[in-house]
């Protein structure tokens, strides 16, 4: 299943004619209605914001973009599905989440800009469906898990494979121990760069178009000159604004890797990683080609790798007695039966308790909004799920070896792979802090 057909799923539901804010109606009441805001119109907020308009107990009221192109078409898709005109525009994110009849809003922004508005949504109580990678560096992750947690708003993050089957019955045979003993995991991401936008050879400065408030943009980051090529869509090739297919993707495929570990909270301890990199001063500058090799507890060790051909696209558990593999378009294993097209592991063959059952990701974040439960894959699953992609990357960056010692979120005895743990930010732009 690719991702448009995940969320095509979800169906379209038809408009209420009034709206009102869930807390009308009290925390747990089941008529209650969720009013939505969505921050952000490039790659997944179309589609994240389509699943929502699919939901009766779900309604989009407010949509939020730089691009005033964004924008109007946020607003007339919001507006054209519920026939009415009562979407409101925002160019600035917090004034959005401002406004006390919105419940929760949903975050589809340039990596760098993942804390500011999540940490503003959480201080604003707003509950999130946040993309990954959670944050663009660990102590920016650090401060999004203490502010959601602090201020008691439930969180899901766009790590959607969990809540697809395949996924889930391969990390619960794993989980079962149907493999043994787990010895090593293969996590195969994408490699070199994808033009997203269709910009072709537009890779050099210009001046910024009108319709997009460049400064505004470029926010916290380091001001550079604009360049088409790396802002809708493309953002995640260039350093100064996203993380490569490396933080691209290591927030799906790890993720699946570390729930089939029983390791949602455990991290590794050493990280060996090395890449290849275009010149630091070119358009696109992230990794193109990636390998690393990362030790965790229980001697299980990890090798996440991108354009290597000994490691396939996919998450592959290997353990004493046999492996799996999954991917979004296959699933194999070492064993025939467990290829038979069962959704469910079957009760015979656990030997733990089952994992976290969503068929649908949007729809589990209403309905934990509404129960108060936590989501499939919460802010702390999030956090650690790409943990050791950020630590592979300051391998990387740094040329050698790291140890990470997980419990303090510190590397010890390097002060330059240390420093790689957050970034400066762009005055007036500050890291952001909480109240109370």
């Amino acid at each position: 299943m690719t991702r448009r057909q995940f969320l095509a799923s979800t169906g379209l539901a038809i408009a209420a004619p009034t709206i009102l804010p869930s807390s009308v109606f009290g925390k747990n009441a089941p008529s209650n209605r969720i009013t939505l805001g969505v921050v952000g119109w490039g790659m997944m907020g179309p589609s994240n914001t389509q699943a929502f308009l699919g939901m009766k107990d779900c309604q989009v009221v407010a949509a939020c973009d730089l691009d005033q192109n964004h924008l109007q078409d946020a607003v007339d898709t919001i507006n054209g599905h519920y026939q009415n005109q009562d979407c409101k525009a925002y160019h600035d994110y917090r004034k959005l989440m401002a406004r006390k009849d919105i419940d929760a809003v949903m975050l589809a922004v340039p990596d760098h800009w993942h804390m500011l508005t999540a940490i503003e949504a959480a201080d604003r109580r707003k509950h999130i469906y946040g993309e990954k990678p959670l944050a663009r560096t660990i102590v920016e992750q650090r401060a999004i898990v203490n502010a959601v947690q602090r201020k008691g708003v439930i969180w899901q993050t766009g790590s959607w494979q969990r809540s697809v089957a395949d996924f889930h019955k391969a990390a619960e045979l794993v989980a079962n121990g149907h493999i043994g003993k787990v010895k090593h995991v293969e996590v195969g991401l994408p490699s070199g760069h994808n033009d997203f936008a269709g910009t072709g050879d537009k890779l050099t400065p210009t001046d910024p178009p009108a319709e997009l408030d460049y400064d505004f943009w470029i926010g916290p980051s380091a001001m550079e000159a604009y360049i088409e090529g790396r802002v809708h869509k493309n953002w995640r090739w260039n350093y100064n604004t996203g993380g490569g297919q490396l933080l691209d993707w290591v927030g799906h495929h790890c993720d699946i890797a570390l729930w089939g570990l029983g390791f949602d909270a455990v991290g590794p301890t050493d990280i060996d990683g090395a890449g290849e990199f275009p010149a630091p001063e070119a358009a696109w500058n992230t990794a193109t080609r990636y390998r690393i090799n990362l030790q965790f507890p229980q001697n299980v060790t990890m090798t996440i790798a991108g354009g290597y051909k000994d490691i396939k696209m996919g998450t592959k558990w290997i353990g004493t007695d046999g492996w799996v593999w999954v991917n979004r378009d296959g699933f194999d294993a070492s064993n025939p039966s467990w290829k038979e097209d069962y959704k469910r592991l079957p009760d015979e063959m656990r030997t733990v308790a089952p994992l976290y059952v969503s068929p649908n990701h949007q729809r589990n974040f209403i309905d934990c909004i509404k129960s108060g439960k936590p989501t499939i894959t919460p802010v702390e699953v999030a956090h650690n799920s790409t943990i050791p992609g950020h630590l592979g990357l300051i391998s990387m960056m740094v040329g050698r070896k790291i140890r990470w010692d997980h419990q303090h979120e510190t590397i010890p005895d390097d002060s330059d792979a240390s420093r790689l743990l957050t970034r400066p930010y762009r005055a007036p732009w500050k890291m952001a802090r909480i109240t109370t």
